[in-house]
């Protein structure tokens, strides 16, 4: 029998073994290596800056391949990492095997893979991102008993010369068919290539945000994905910008993920959705179809500490001219149902007992398909400039925070609105809401304020809290947005600054 997760799998590594890339094991890279003709193999990892860096090997005899899946190599951590020092710089990088792809792009065939790092003693690196992760991870298992699982809806818009030809309606884009979406094709091919990589892609779309400016053409896409591990999701967002940028410069466009490239139009963010799993089955339904416990729990976290969240996920000046009131980005620490203007949203869910395919479809069979696993609840304020690892590890130490806090379902019952808070009818619930930092500075402070909850467990490391802290305050942009109000100008610049940020 064919199994599931592999008989339709799109990245060639996993076709050819014929196994889920979790159980793939170095004698299994090699065999692919030898029996595909691969002459280079690429170590990847995350810089300080949330880039993808690249390690070459030109592959020439089974020893040297068996020598770096092993050993790994050794790289300086002082220019990856403002936290290292170069007197003691030396770091080693590792892969992870259920990373493995086919570099869609190389001309030599080519493998890569994810890395890890390590320090001189030989143990996880205590601030490396994709570890501070993983050791969120664990935290939350530990407490909760359950894995915590995410996925990120990636926003981002691509530049190209106007062609004049079916001109798309201002900020309409909204799932926009050709010839009026322009970039269509251009996502669909992200999207294969993406799935190559090991991303499992829910859908893509084109999105609200399209404008001209200076002869160009600005349209908004989007590439959604299917919850998995919190690990894995930080790798496959990673990748998949990866991918949207190399093929968009061999296309001859220019993209960008940046949170907000100009004033009146559709900003950009990257949504997080979250669920809860134990023994298989997706915790964040009760058995009425309501909103569980846990589920409640896990969101009063993200309320405590929605403030400091921010500082993984909203990294430089720009992100503070998307958070502004009264548009789709959200700006107070609430949420609701089906509302788009809160911070955590709950996401319509299948819980009406009625069969939508027979309904759609009279000619099939009526059935129980179990649709609680597609529950998820979505966090609305992070952007394109978070480090992915970091946004991940903070989400999920909120939501394991939640079942620390003795009032987790008063906070929770305190913060929830089910009306749209910037109506003036509204103003009195408005006013007893906390509001999100308006600058990178404020949002230091918040996370010096609550930052003993993130390096519970050891989880964030001081050294990597410092750090952030200090690039946050270094913007200086306590007044910014406010004194940039009525410069265009300087807004430009600022958004050309950070045009390529995360």
């Amino acid at each position: 029998m064919n199994n599931p997760f592999i008989s339709m799998n799109a990245n060639p590594v996993v076709a050819f073994l014929q196994k889920r890339s979790k159980d793939f094991t170095k004698v299994d890279i090699i065999r692919f290596v030898q029996e595909n003709n691969i002459r280079m193999v690429n170590f990847m990892y995350s810089g300080g800056d949330g880039k993808l860096k690249t390690l070459n090997f030109v592959i020439t005899n089974e020893a040297y391949l068996d020598t770096i899946l092993t050993c790994g190599e050794r790289v300086d951590g002082s220019s990856l990492f403002s936290f290292i020092e170069a007197g003691s710089s030396d770091l080693y990088v590792l892969p992870r095997y259920r990373t493995a792809f086919v570099d869609p792009f190389a001309e030599i065939p080519t493998l890569c893979m994810l890395c890890s790092y390590f320090d001189k003693d030989g143990k996880p690196l205590a601030s490396a991102p994709e570890n501070t992760l993983a050791k969120a991870s664990h935290a939350f298992t530990k407490v909760t008993g359950m894995e915590f699982q995410a996925m990120g809806e990636l926003e981002y818009y691509v530049i190209t010369e106007d062609n004049q030809l079916f001109p798309a309606i201002d900020q309409r884009g909204y799932h926009e068919s050709a010839p009026y979406a322009k970039m269509n094709a251009f996502r669909q091919q992200c999207m294969e290539y993406v799935a190559q990589t090991g991303g499992q892609i829910k859908y893509g779309h084109s999105e609200v945000g399209n404008f001209k400016q200076d002869g160009l053409v600005y349209e908004q896409n989007e590439i959604e994905f299917l919850p998995v591990p919190v690990e894995e999701a930080a790798d496959q967002l990673m990748l998949a910008k990866w991918v949207i940028r190399n093929l968009a410069y061999e296309y001859g466009y220019n993209v960008t993920f940046a949170p907000k490239i100009t004033t009146g139009k559709a900003g950009s963010g990257l949504h997080i959705h979250m669920r809860m799993i134990k023994d298989g089955k997706n915790m964040m339904l009760a058995t009425n179809g309501e909103l569980s416990e846990d589920a409640r729990k896990m969101i009063a976290g993200m309320m405590e500490l929605a403030p400091s969240i921010t500082a993984f996920g909203n990294k430089n000046p720009t992100s503070y001219f998307r958070l502004v009131p009264h548009q789709e980005a959200p700006t107070n620490v609430c949420w609701g149902d089906r509302n788009r203007s809160v911070l955590v949203r709950v996401p319509l869910g299948w819980t009406s007992g009625i069969d939508l395919c027979h309904q759609a479809n009279p000619l099939e069979r009526e059935n129980d398909y179990d649709t609680t696993m597609k529950q998820t609840v979505e966090m609305r304020s992070p952007d394109g400039s978070a480090d992915l690892y970091q946004l991940l590890a903070g989400l999920c130490v909120a939501c394991r925070h939640g079942f620390e806090m003795e009032n987790a379902l008063e906070v929770a019952e305190r913060t929830y609105v089910n009306v749209n808070i910037h109506d003036a009818s509204h103003a009195d619930k408005l006013a007893q809401l906390a509001q999100l930092p308006d600058c990178c500075v404020e949002s230091a402070d918040c996370l010096q304020q609550q930052r003993q909850v993130y390096e519970e467990y050891g989880v964030f490391s001081p050294s990597m809290i410092d750090d952030i802290i200090t690039q946050l305050k270094s913007y200086q942009d306590t007044t910014l947005r406010h004194d940039y109000s009525h410069l265009p100008d300087e807004i430009k610049k600022l958004v050309e600054t950070y045009f390529h940020c995360g």
